[in-house]
């Protein structure tokens, strides 16, 4: 099982799963298809079926298109707003395609369809695979946009966090720097939390994926995944897990990255008025 890691749109994420021996593939959230069939064609693969974590245009917009373009594409998800929908999955229900095994995985919150996908191969020496959406993020998680804190903890504890620790987390977005810049934030104490932004800081000046990290990873330097720990509690001012996730996201909603200090000499441009020429109103 490949995994190609396809950078679309201002920060999104979509990916290319190929079963080798058939080279058969199957596409996570395929949000733009002429990038999405060009990489096919680069790996000289048979595109077979769509998984959509979620309906929201950024994750699901390029499914219409590639059914058209590709007569007899099964497209998966869980929520009927998924264009193009031909397979409607639920909670623990399980795909195959080649030897390429998916189990569904359910985790309403930041849309009441979200749907996650958890990869394997039997026998295969690889960790195994968990496509997140917008549930969890490489140090952080979705807003809770159409749900509750109580189903985000539920998600992130009993459903993903209970998978092996191995596994390696394909999330929706490449919002690290920030998440890890919020963690810092919340536990400032946390040398984890610190390598692990330093690296990430490098990797974006590099123009490289923070993807995948590992959830044995999450769990080091995630604050929503850390709730029970005492800096989170002393953090949020809360005990139970599940105000103290709540209380979390509020606070995470709310972070601004620090601001860039403005040029002086752009400042100076402004006070003597050498931009007003261009600022006047034709």
């Amino acid at each position: 099982m490949k995994v190609k890691v396809i950078s679309v749109l201002e920060d999104n994420y979509m990916y290319l799963v190929i079963e080798e021996s058939t080279r058969d593939a199957v596409a996570v959230d395929a949000a733009v298809p002429k990038r999405l069939l060009e990489i096919v064609r680069k790996e000289d693969v048979v595109l077979r079926a769509i998984l959509t974590t979620h309906h929201h245009w950024d994750h699901a917009r390029g499914n219409e298109e590639l059914a058209r373009l590709c007569p007899g594409l099964r497209v998966y998800g869980a929520d009927e707003r998924i264009g193009a929908l031909t397979h409607k999955v639920t909670h623990d229900q399980e795909l195959t395609f080649g030897a390429i095994r998916v189990r569904c995985l359910f985790t309403p919150c930041h849309t009441l369809g979200h749907m996650c996908y958890f990869m394997w191969e039997d026998g295969s020496p690889d960790a195994p695979a968990l496509f997140s959406g917008d549930t969890l993020f490489v140090g952080g998680c979705g807003k809770f946009f159409e749900g509750t804190a109580e189903q985000m903890y539920t998600n992130l504890t009993q459903i993903l966090g209970a998978l092996p620790k191995e596994t390696k987390v394909f999330c929706g977005h490449e919002c690290t720097v920030r998440n890890l810049k919020f963690a810092l934030k919340v536990e400032p104490e946390n040398e984890i939390v610190k390598k692990k932004l330093a690296w990430a800081k490098q990797r974006d000046d590099e123009d490289l994926p923070t993807v995948p990290s590992t959830l044995q990873e999450e769990f080091l330097y995630n604050p929503f995944l850390r709730v029970t720990e005492e800096p989170l509690q002393k953090f949020t001012g809360k005990t139970d897990p599940v105000e103290v996730l709540r209380t979390l996201r509020t606070e995470k909603d709310n972070f601004k990255k620090p601001k860039e200090r403005p040029n002086p000499q752009a400042m100076l441009a402004f006070d003597w008025g050498l931009f007003s020429p261009f600022l006047e109103k034709k």
